[in-house]
């Protein structure tokens, strides 16, 4: 990704081919003396908590001092340094933010490692490269507690053995990332960087495909006025709303009718037909048959 405006992205439709799933790749309480981490090129992000003493962080030639309390998040493709000079603890973890198929693969950059082309592609996207999102180095937590104890308790569960302790601490690691997002970006921007995204539209039909629809509340639910809900539905699926689920009532009754021995007043019932003659006009209408013509033919 650059770092030209005119190329950001928009994290909601970036995140409908990429989910967000959070990944614990390495994570830590880190209670040491004086250190210091050589510079490296990340591949993830590192997120780190200053809960004892400071860290001085150089993070693409810009120095940062962190004092106890605070967070730092470091992005993929950071070249960065870590130095304390006393006794300090620093919890941190090392983390995909997006789903990668090839995420067991990715790793923490080794000392030294600068040059990643041979690993470029397990480098996870940046946050700062979408709309609306503008996260420092050094967070600015509206509610400091929230990040420490969603990041402590993260961490100690992702350290436990256990499986539903695994799954815990991804639980919390997405909340954490809520809150990250949240403090950090543009709402305004976020929200309105692609208002006619209507994705969810197959899935929320579907599973309201008996029930009687709304257009009103649909269009509410795409922040759109109905009449432009109505536009901007016929371009992305090519009819009006209430023909696009007519199609999927009748493509499910089609499934039901070939593979299932549900009695066609049934069929009807759970497509969303009031009765069996107005479910019968309209698959006539489309396929040229009744549905009980159609079942013969599928069960010759």
């Amino acid at each position: 990704m650059t770092e030209s405006k005119g190329d950001y992205m928009n994290l909601y439709s970036f995140a409908n081919t990429h989910p967000i799933v959070p990944y614990i790749r390495e994570s830590d309480f880190a209670v040491r003396s004086a250190y210091y981490s050589p510079y490296r090129k990340l591949l993830d992000y590192l997120i780190i908590y200053i809960q004892k003493g400071e860290l001085t962080v150089v993070a693409d030639g810009t120095k940062y001092q962190l004092l106890e309390g605070q967070f730092c998040l470091l992005q993929p493709g950071t070249v960065h340094d870590l130095q304390a000079f006393a006794d300090n603890a620093t919890p941190f973890a090392h983390m995909d933010f997006f789903f990668h198929t090839e995420r067991e693969n990715s790793f923490p950059t080794k000392p030294g490692q600068i040059d990643l082309h041979s690993f470029q592609h397990l480098m996870q996207p940046r946050l700062n490269d979408f709309e609306g999102l503008a996260i420092p180095v050094l967070l600015e937590p509206s509610k400091s507690y929230l990040y420490r104890n969603l990041l402590m308790d993260m961490i100690e569960s992702w350290l436990e053995p256990k499986p539903l302790s695994k799954l815990k601490a991804q639980a919390l690691a997405t909340q954490l990332l809520h809150h990250i997002i949240q403090d950090h970006s543009n709402p305004v921007s976020l929200r309105s960087s692609h208002p006619h995204d209507l994705d969810w539209i197959p899935s929320y039909f579907s599973f309201h495909l008996a029930e009687t629809l709304n257009i009103q509340d649909l269009a509410k639910r795409a922040n759109l006025s109905t009449s432009r809900f109505r536009a901007v539905f016929r371009e992305r699926y090519g009819a009006p709303p209430h023909q696009y689920l007519i199609n999927i009532r009748l493509d499910h009754a089609k499934e039901l009718l070939s593979s299932s021995t549900y009695s066609i007043a049934k069929i009807a019932e759970y497509c969303g037909f009031s009765d069996i003659s107005h479910f019968s006009n309209m698959f006539r209408n489309r396929e040229g048959l009744s549905p009980g013509v159609f079942r013969g033919y599928t069960k010759k």
